[in-house]
């Protein structure tokens, strides 16, 4: 019997989390590169120029998108918005070059739709803001249920 399978089962939702967190950080990384220079700058140094189509659109979407999904803040809708974004830069950037990512420059364009597409169907995993809103929001929904449930319940002994 395989004794491995259920403990990589449990500790699932922390890769996952933490799947999250390092590609998220890695995306929001390459906004702040382009956005304001840092960590190297935008292909090879300095910024993107404000407005241009699509360099500073993108690069806004990857600080904040990334940002968030860093964070576990909206992380399916953050993550489609930056799979998106990264199917159009494959598809009208690099796929145009040549055919296979390796050939056009593109496997990180390709890397980052698929990774933030796995993260809009499995979700956040563990470690993220939202589940700290859920759990608060479900606590208080369960009290709330159980304030109603007394009521009825002591309606019903009464009766």
């Amino acid at each position: 019997m395989n004794t491995l399978a259920p403990r990589l089962n449990q500790a699932q939702p922390y890769a996952l989390g933490l799947f999250r967190i390092v590609i998220g950080l890695l995306f929001a990384s390459h906004g702040a590169a382009s956005l304001f220079g840092v960590l190297g700058g935008a292909m090879g140094g300095g910024t993107v120029p404000t407005g241009v189509w699509p360099f500073w659109y993108a690069a806004v979407i990857q600080l904040v998108a990334g940002g968030l999904v860093l964070l576990g803040v909206g992380t399916r809708s953050a993550a489609f918005v930056a799979s998106g974004s990264m199917a159009y830069a494959y598809f009208k950037m690099h796929q145009p070059e040549a055919l296979f990512p390796l050939q056009n420059g593109g496997e990180s364009s390709a890397i980052f739709c698929w990774a933030f597409l796995l993260l809009v169907f499995a979700g956040p995993g563990a470690m993220a803001v939202d589940q700290l809103f859920s759990k608060r929001g479900a606590t208080a929904d369960a009290k709330d249920a159980k304030a109603e449930e007394r009521p009825e319940r002591e309606a019903a002994a009464v009766a």
